[in-house]
């Protein structure tokens, strides 16, 4: 950061991404490597004063910070995103590739998924109603537009046959 932004802000640089980091995570919880990915990209509120990148000592201070206070915490980001994706109709395939891509490690994502209470039988089954409607289809070519759409939302291949296998009508 050039001295006359930093002089024109009052602030070190320091204490800008120690409050760029309480406003990402006053909004919804991260992961460690998201937060990081946030924190050494430049500012989006400055436009104006072309912003030089974040030190990386100053993003590895503020992570740290954020750790040792708890308010960041991969287990719980993982947890509370497989909650969320759940809830809009996604499956444990695809909510693991995406807290992997969040920086979440596999053993981290398979315990959240464990942990969580989600009836992936039943959540398919919704999600297949919801799309094809009551009662499913019993063609050959409509149940494979059921099977393709439930795997592109990511149940497993066996969750998906128990929605015609345990819920048949």
């Amino acid at each position: 950061m050039s001295a006359s932004t930093s002089a024109s802000s009052g602030r070190s640089p320091y204490a800008r991404l120690l409050d760029r980091a309480m406003r990402l995570l006053g909004m919804r919880d991260h992961s460690e490597q998201e937060l990081r990915r946030k924190l050494a990209a430049p500012s989006p509120v400055r436009r104006g004063n072309a912003e030089e990148p974040a030190d990386p000592q100053d993003i590895e201070r503020v992570v740290t910070l954020c750790l040792e206070n708890h308010w960041l915490d991969d287990v719980r980001f993982a947890q509370r995103y497989v909650e969320s994706r759940a809830r809009k109709g996604y499956g444990p395939q695809r909510i693991a590739q995406e807290l992997h891509q969040k920086g979440i490690t596999r053993d981290g994502a398979s315990q959240a998924l464990a942990e969580c209470e989600v009836d992936w039988e039943s959540l398919a089954r919704e999600q297949a109603q919801r799309r094809f409607g009551e009662p499913l289809p019993k063609s050959y070519p409509e149940k494979a537009k059921v099977q393709r759409f439930l795997l592109q939302r990511g149940f497993y291949m066996e969750d998906i046959q128990a929605v015609y296998r345990n819920f048949s009508d």
